[in-house]
């Protein structure tokens, strides 16, 4: 019997030590071992229906607002709405979406891509929960009414939240919290368009901003997961159907296309510039007048109501006139008007803190420039063109890409939205030219911008913005350190003005080190405006740079991995 005991003991004992290798894996090597790909399952099948339901919960909510059985042609039913319906619905949710983020989030804004970007870089892979849930019933609030968005941004966002939620769980670091997240963003993306390669790139190109080789096979898992989720529902249908196949002249048209590229990424840029004025335009307005913050978004919903009147086609997404634009079933006079009111009615939406993304429009607004340029390269050249509905095609991806900053994921989802793969080569030319010529007109890319309007650098890459990750006071040397610095001296060079606050950054840090030029800095705590600093300690040069290496290199070891 006691023997018996013994084994059952051994047996329990071995159960117990598993169980914690299992959860050290789990934290820390996660991404590189077969266990961790169930996770990533699971993460995917969870993002996918979160997003599968934030879709079907903005169709539902429009389809009650405005009445109508089908909302994929919301802007043709809207026609025939009274124009004073068209006015209130976008007032009504703009005043619902305000008191939301006025109650739930710390400044009224609403969460998407750019903070799922920064945090992937900054912090571990989380990013914030409830204001990002406030985020996504408003933006879900400002599509279903009449605002001109995506739902990319609140979903991505959204997809954030839910692998936050198991970083923390699971107390995951860095590595094992990130590629978490990528495969939140990639199976959420994947469901949003049944477009899983996309989906996957997306997560690894936009998010996590590197293609470690460790992550690809969890992100793949998660991609395909959210995808079975989208054909449940939908079937293996693509959104935009084409009216023909696509095919080049001979290929004589590939100047054309270049041409298209350079066209494409100046209407990028112009509607991501349009955006940020408006935002600044908006904040300039509410310093000034006191408007309250709640109220911002029902203004912006008052100009678009208001606009929609004449042009329901800026109503929602948009998908019915991308549609109308890629199947040529638009004149050249509309298609010109048409892509600069969707320009002006995003830049009110987002401008007006009412929420959703910047994909589905670009992509429209994409659609609507390439069907222009193709209808007039089309009639000059006559004899050597195909179809104009490829120049819509390209012009829809190349915009797209230049806003996104991600030529590879989007050029893939293009094809994948559309299911034509005949017309790559045209598709790719223009993709390629936009992205480079946008990418130096801002920085790289919208959601990188965003970040860089906020004054964190990450366009620029680790070395710019690691510094911006370490406090002094978890650098510096105590008083009571037996490295420390003589507390005399410290004194001498406070009294010159030589110190900085134990809150600040190394990137703050660092400049100070090169105007002053010396070896440590006081260390201090600002009490009051009156009175005298405390000394906490110092902070050396020699240990700023050493923390400053170990994160390059932990970040090139993860890249690289």
């Amino acid at each position: 019997m006691a023997r018996n005991r013994s084994i059952l003991s051994q047996q329990l004992d071995q159960a117990v030590t598993a169980c914690q290798d299992g959860w050290r894996v789990l934290r820390h090597r996660g991404p590189s071992q077969v266990q961790f790909w169930f996770i990533a399952l699971a993460i995917g099948i969870a993002a996918g229906t979160a997003a599968l339901f934030f879709r079907k919960g903005i169709e539902a909510l429009q389809a009650f607002l405005y009445g109508t059985d089908d909302v994929h042609y919301i802007h043709s039913f809207a026609e025939s709405l009274p124009w004073y319906w068209i006015l209130i619905i976008p007032v009504i949710g703009g005043l619902v979406v305000g008191l939301i983020l006025h109650r739930f989030t710390p400044d009224a804004r609403v969460r998407s891509v750019a903070d799922v970007i920064e945090g992937a870089a900054l912090h571990d892979g989380r990013v914030e929960t409830r204001a990002g849930v406030a985020s996504a019933l408003a933006s879900l609030i400002t599509l279903s009414s009449g605002g001109s968005s995506g739902r990319e941004g609140p979903v991505v966002h959204l997809a954030g939240v839910l692998s936050t939620k198991i970083s923390r769980w699971i107390k995951a670091d860095g590595i094992t919290g990130r590629d978490l997240l990528g495969c939140a963003v990639a199976a959420a993306v994947s469901a949003s368009f049944n477009a899983p390669i996309a989906g996957a790139l997306f997560a690894l190109e936009v998010v996590l901003r590197h293609f470690a080789v460790h992550a690809f096979a969890p992100i793949a898992i998660a991609a395909a997961a959210g995808t079975v989720i989208n054909r449940l529902e939908y079937g293996d249908v693509t959104e935009f159907t084409l009216a023909e196949p696509g095919a080049l002249q001979f290929y004589v048209e590939l100047p054309a296309f270049l041409l298209l590229g350079l066209l494409s990424g100046f209407v990028a840029v112009a509607l991501m510039k349009s955006i940020f004025f408006a935002e600044d335009m908006a904040n300039h307005i509410q310093d000034r007048t006191g408007i309250p913050r709640w109220l911002r978004p029902a203004i912006a919903g008052l100009l678009l109501g208001a606009l929609a009147i004449w042009f329901p086609h800026i109503i929602g997404v948009g998908y019915e006139t991308t549609s109308l634009a890629l199947t040529g079933q638009l004149a050249l006079h509309e298609a010109v008007v048409f892509c600069m009111l969707k320009v002006v009615a995003v830049a009110i939406t987002i401008g007006g803190r009412m929420g959703g993304g910047v994909f589905s429009p670009s992509l429209m607004v994409g659609a609507l420039s390439g069907l222009a340029f193709g209808l007039v390269a089309t009639s000059l050249f006559p004899d050597v063109s195909g179809s104009y509905t490829l120049y819509a095609l390209a012009g829809m991806g190349a915009v797209a890409a230049a806003v996104l900053g991600a030529p590879i994921s989007t050029t893939l989802i293009v094809f994948e939205l559309t299911g034509d793969w005949q017309t790559g080569l045209a598709v790719m030319v223009s993709v390629s030219l936009s992205t480079a010529l946008a990418s130096r007109l801002v920085n790289r890319s919208f959601f990188l911008t965003q970040i860089e309007r906020r004054g964190i650098h990450l366009a620029a890459g680790p070395q710019a913005y690691l510094l911006a990750m370490f406090r002094v006071s978890g650098v510096m040397r105590a008083p009571d350190d037996p490295r420390a610095a003589p507390v005399t001296e410290c004194w001498d060079m406070i009294a010159e003005g030589i110190y900085i606050d134990a809150g600040a950054t190394l990137e703050i840090a660092m400049p100070v080190f090169d105007r002053a030029g010396v070896s440590f800095i006081p260390v201090v705590t600002l009490t009051g405006e009156h009175a005298a600093p405390e000394l906490q300690g110092a902070l050396f040069q020699v240990d700023a740079l050493k923390a400053y290496n170990r994160a390059l290199a932990a970040t090139a070891a993860e890249e690289h991995s």
